[in-house]
This record gives C-alpha cells, sequence and structure tokens, in this order.
C-alpha cells in the first residue's frame, strides 16, 4: 500500500512540473510569437489589412497571414479555435452580441477607419423625390439594420421611440412612418443588388466598395457613430500579448493614416484618429 501511494505521489508531482512547465512555455511562446494570422471579410477590409496593417507588422519583424473570410460568422469562430491570431471586419454591437450568443471571449484591439452606411437608388434622385409606400431593402441582421433605421431617423423619414436603445433597433422601434415605407430586410451582401428591385437600398460600406458604388451617388447617408465602425479583435486570453501590443501601435502610426488617405478615401476616421 506504501509502494502504491509513493508511486502515485511521485505521478502527481511530475504532473504538477510539466504543467507548470507548459504554462511558462505557452506564455514564452506567446511573448515571442512571430507569426500572425489576421482575418477580414473580403473587400476593403482584407485591403485595409493587406495594404495598411501587414508592413507595419512586417516592419516590426513578423510574418503576417492574410485570411479572407466570405461571412460574417467564420472570423470570429476562427478567433476562438485559434486559427488566426486577429480579426477586422465588426462593430462593436457585433462583437458584443456576437460573443454573448456563443459564449465566446472576444476584446476589441482599436477602432479603425470605416466606410458609412448609404441609401442608394435607382428611382429616386433626392430623399424629397420619396414616394409613398416606397420600398426600402435594408440588412436583415438586427445590428446594420438599427443603422439603416437611424439614418432614416437622421432624415426626417421616420421617427423612433423615445426608449429605444440605439444599438438594438427594429422595425417594431418606429413609432412614426411618414412616407409609409416599406421595408425589405434581406442578407447585407444581397443588398448592392437589391437597387435594381426595390426603390432604395441601405448598403453597409463595405459592401458598398466592394461593389464599386461611391457614397457621393447615392440619396442619404450615414452619420455614424464610434459604436458602429469597426475593429481590430482578438480572443480576450491574448489581450497583454506582444504582438496586440504591435498591432495596436501600427493602427497609431502615420504610416497607418496615410493609407487610408490614399486607398480609403470614403472612410470616416473613429473618434481617437480625429482628435489627436
Amino acid at each position: 500500500m506504501k509502494k502504491w501511494f509513493l508511486a502515485v505521489t511521485i505521478i502527481l508531482a511530475i504532473s504538477v512540473l510539466a504543467a507548470c512547465g507548459g504554462s511558462k512555455d505557452e506564455g514564452a511562446a506567446n511573448e515571442d510569437k512571430k507569426e500572425v494570422k489576421i482575418g477580414a471579410t473580403a473587400g476593403p477590409f482584407t485591403d485595409m489589412v493587406t495594404k495598411a496593417i501587414k508592413p507595419g507588422l512586417e516592419k516590426k519583424g513578423y510574418k503576417v497571414e492574410v485570411v479572407e473570410f466570405s461571412d460574417y460568422i467564420q472570423p470570429n469562430n476562427a478567433l476562438a479555435n485559434g486559427d488566426i491570431d486577429a480579426n477586422v471586419f465588426q462593430n462593436l454591437v457585433y462583437m458584443e452580441t456576437f460573443a454573448e450568443q456563443n459564449k465566446l471571449n472576444l476584446s476589441e484591439v482599436i477602432t479603425v477607419p470605416t466606410s458609412p452606411m448609404v441609401i442608394f437608388s435607382n428611382v429616386f434622385n433626392s430623399l424629397d423625390e420619396i414616394t409613398e409606400g416606397a420600398t426600402l431593402a435594408l440588412p436583415n441582421d438586427p445590428t446594420n439594420m438599427g443603422r439603416a433605421l437611424l439614418i432614416l431617423e437622421q432624415e426626417g423619414l421616420i421617427t423612433l421611440k423615445d426608449d429605444v436603445s440605439h444599438l438594438t433597433i427594429s422595425e417594431k422601434d418606429i413609432k412614426d412612418n411618414f412616407k409609409n415605407i416599406k421595408f425589405q430586410p434581406i442578407e447585407a451582401g444581397q443588398l448592392p443588388r437589391a437597387v435594381e428591385s426595390a426603390d432604395m437600398a441601405a448598403v453597409p460600406g463595405n459592401f458598398a466598395f466592394a461593389a464599386k458604388m461611391k457614397p457621393e451617388d447615392g440619396i442619404a447617408i450615414e452619420d455614424m457613430d464610434d459604436v458602429f465602425r469597426n475593429r481590430v479583435v482578438i480572443d480576450t486570453k491574448n489581450k497583454d500579448a506582444q504582438f496586440v501590443k504591435d498591432i495596436k501601435e501600427v493602427v497609431e502610426s502615420e504610416e497607418f493614416e496615410a493609407v487610408i488617405d490614399s486607398d480609403f478615401v470614403d472612410f470616416t476616421k473613429p473618434d481617437w484618429m480625429q482628435n489627436r
């Protein structure tokens, strides 16, 4: 019995030492990490990572791989699975909602310039021309639908209930609909083509950019709140990692802003960038 107890004790002691050694090695590996994978949705944010973030990280000695996604689901799942180290595609509301619903630990690193949502129309040349019962195609996800409805309120086409949270607006929160606009919620990626079938379409900036739709051709443009601008997002466990600090430093650099000014002229800058 004593021999058995001694053997178990030795095994447990070795296991504890191994676990401690593993934690140390993992921490060291995280600190010394020089290969970074950054995910982004196809279009302008993949371009932003490639043109404005990757070069800065490479100057710091990193090998950077840009991973392109075609939807809003996989970039966060890939982050949670460790398949990528950071992503750039989502605003704060979406990040917090997705994390809560999927039981993930996500954290933002820094907000980046983002193209505003624009209402386009092949039927009306201005808001004044909108007729009774006109149709509006808008995003079917809660975050972007709320942004579209805020544009309508901004332009005096609807009013929203007084107690509504501007982060979770839906059609049920409309108090007055002065033109009796008919809403057609569809998947956000389909909205650039919806201009052909609906009287109007509220198109998120990244999809408008990818479809080469210019904001100045729209009949209304979003007065964007910082909460709706996209950000660099990571798994919370890495929030103190050196590669995260370096990504933030690159985004805050003059070189990053210079690329934004030259290649992303329709993007609006976050508060921190405007106020520095």
